[in-house]
């Protein structure tokens, strides 16, 4: 009797106050202007929503019945000056409210504060929160092209990627070329993402892997 109610008591414990989180941790980033000025970046618990793990870090407010974000930190969207916030999981631009999407271990959430004039109203993927779209954004195969195969090794080793893969890969990132030496372009591609570097970036990269952080 007595070991079976103290197993009951460890299950029960074990339910509560886990609130359905996973363990680990995500990484949320607050910014504006396309990364320009950084607001704010810390951790954020696994297992949350988006929308949770930001308004546990910040002052926000919200509308579409708290499906989508209004200000955060008393910086509104702003329908006549075409400025609003925008965010992206593991560097690619979320396609449903940040109320359904849910944070895993090494998720990176990043909220950026912007203009949308002149057709900038989606950008479906960012260079800054490199390595990812690579690993967790747009899983599989990437294939790093360049010159300087130093380089693109070491680069290949932060995206679990291969060097001029042979298979047909799902990303791609390419090096110099006729690339400007700080050219930092990215878009979707194909299934996946392509990324390309101007030899200088690269050479950057290839030493520290957050040589790209915040950049659109």
């Amino acid at each position: 009797m007595r070991v079976a109610a103290l197993l009951a008591l460890a299950l029960v414990l074990a339910g509560c106050g886990g609130g359905g989180r996973s363990h680990g941790a995500a990484t949320l980033w607050v910014t504006r202007d396309r990364g320009t000025h950084v607001l704010y970046a810390g951790p954020a618990p696994a297992g949350l929503t988006a929308m949770q793990a930001l308004e546990r870090e910040q002052k926000v407010t919200t509308r579409y019945g708290g499906r989508f974000v209004q200000s955060i930190d008393g910086l509104d969207g702003n329908v006549g000056a075409q400025h609003d916030w925008f965010f992206f999981v593991n560097g690619i631009e979320a396609n449903r409210s940040a109320a359904e999407v849910k944070l895993h271990p090494g998720d990176v959430e990043w909220w950026d504060y912007r203009s949308w004039q002149g057709g900038a109203m989606s950008v479906p993927v960012v260079a800054g929160s490199y390595p990812e779209p690579f690993l967790r954004g747009t899983p599989g195969t990437t294939s790093v092209v360049g010159s300087n195969a130093r380089v693109a090794s070491a680069i290949a080793a932060q995206v679990h990627g291969v060097v001029n893969a042979k298979a047909t890969p799902r990303n791609f990132i390419v090096i110099g070329g006729k690339l400007a030496p700080d050219t930092v372009r990215i878009k979707r591609f194909r299934r996946g993402v392509l990324l390309e570097l101007g030899d200088a970036v690269a050479q950057r990269l290839a030493r520290d892997p957050h040589a790209l952080r915040y950049r659109y």
